[in-house]
């Protein structure tokens, strides 16, 4: 990642998280802060300071650490992880130095047993425990905005989730041709396969493909039942590029929708479309969320539109900010978020459709080209 070749992000963590929360150092444990703020893709822990860059591994990790983290010392822990650290950096700080030194940490990420654990080896060598201070998701709030390199790593996973698309369109549709039809677990599987072949390194999330009743289930889990005529399918999938995750949903018909199947099919599409209207920098994410509920609510499917309308996506699945009716958040331009509304009709069928969109200067740029007029197979 280019920003850890020189000075200028080093210098961001220092004025917006570490003097804004008034530290000395930061503990980064979360693996998608440790990837941003130092390259490095393994198991570990990075003790990150004005004058030091540590990151502390195993040495099953060690050799790649140092390649994906120049502008940081890599040290090969032999023992307890947190007991290396501590040793380390009193080391490196000194004693004297250490007494009153106030660290920042993970709170929603540590377990309160690895902060017991601090306090205990800090006061084990310094006679003081070391005052930890909670960042909450001062951390995370730094990948909110993404580079062009990140947006190019995000785009290129939603590019291979577009070409998975159109290749089980084909299977699917060969298939029921034949009379013979696929799981929701296969399903899935050609999907992954799909991803994979096309280079993909692992998929974003649990794949979703659910058919028939089981799409009115947001997060179903696949299963073995045999798709049919008649059925939604509703496929939610992504694939991760150098580490960046993207996410897809698209909703099609084995067979012919019937009126109502296509009338919420509709109505979705047209919440969608609107709400992409909406994006642009300044707004909130309450905002965008309210102008694809209303006209759900409108169409009297309120009470079926549970969850929020996106998502941010980046080096993991689920980021902030988001859509939803609480998220007071303002867009930024180079902010990467989802706008996924749905319907789903417990005991029927449910239909959901999501693109994949980066904020821009003047409103947003779409990465995902997968067709979202119904398709009927």
């Amino acid at each position: 990642m280019t920003e850890n070749n020189n000075g200028e992000f080093f210098s961001k963590w220092e004025t917006e998280v570490m003097e804004v929360k008034k530290v000395d150092g930061i503990f980064v444990t979360s693996p998608a802060n440790m990837r941003k703020c130092s390259g490095f893709r393994g198991e570990g822990v990075i003790y990150l300071s004005r004058e030091l860059h540590l990151v502390f591994t195993d040495s099953r990790y060690t050799e790649a650490a140092r390649a994906e983290c120049p502008a940081f010392e890599v040290i090969q822990i032999k023992n307890n992880i947190y007991e290396c650290c501590v040793e380390e950096i009193l080391k490196r700080v000194g004693k004297e130095k250490a007494s009153g030194l106030s660290v920042g940490f993970e709170d929603e990420h540590v377990t309160v047993k690895v902060g017991r654990t601090l306090q205990a080896l800090w006061s084990k060598y310094v006679q003081e425990e070391i005052h930890l201070v909670p960042l909450h998701r001062a951390l995370d709030r730094m990948r909110q905005i993404k580079s062009e390199d990140e947006i190019r790593d995000i785009e290129r996973a939603e590019q291979i989730g577009d070409g998975a698309f159109a290749k089980i369109i084909r299977k699917l549709a060969e298939m029921r041709q034949e009379r013979s039809f696929l799981t929701e677990q296969q399903v899935a599987a050609w999907l992954e396969f799909f991803m994979r072949e096309q280079g993909a390194e692992n998929t974003s999330f649990d794949t979703i493909a659910a058919g028939g009743i089981h799409s009115s289930m947001p997060h179903a889990i696949p299963t073995g039942r045999v798709l049919r005529d008649g059925d939604f399918l509703t496929m939610d999938f992504g694939c991760k590029v150098n580490g960046y995750c993207s996410d897809m949903t698209r909703t099609v018909m084995i067979g012919h929708a019937d009126e109502r199947q296509r009338h919420v099919y509709d109505i979705v599409l047209r919440a969608q479309t609107a709400a992409l209207e909406a994006v642009r920098p300044g707004r909130k994410g309450c905002e965008v969320d309210a102008v694809a509920r209303q006209i759900i609510a409108d169409a009297g499917y309120g009470d079926n539109f549970g969850h929020g309308l996106g998502h941010s996506v980046g080096l993991m699945i689920h980021e902030t900010p988001c859509f939803s009716p609480r998220e007071e958040s303002v867009l930024e331009p180079g902010m990467v978020i989802t706008v996924e509304p749905g319907i789903y009709i417990e005991g029927a069928f449910g239909v959901r459709i999501e693109d994949l969109i980066v904020v821009t200067e003047d409103g947003f740029r779409n990465l995902t080209h997968s067709p979202k007029e119904l398709i009927e197979l």
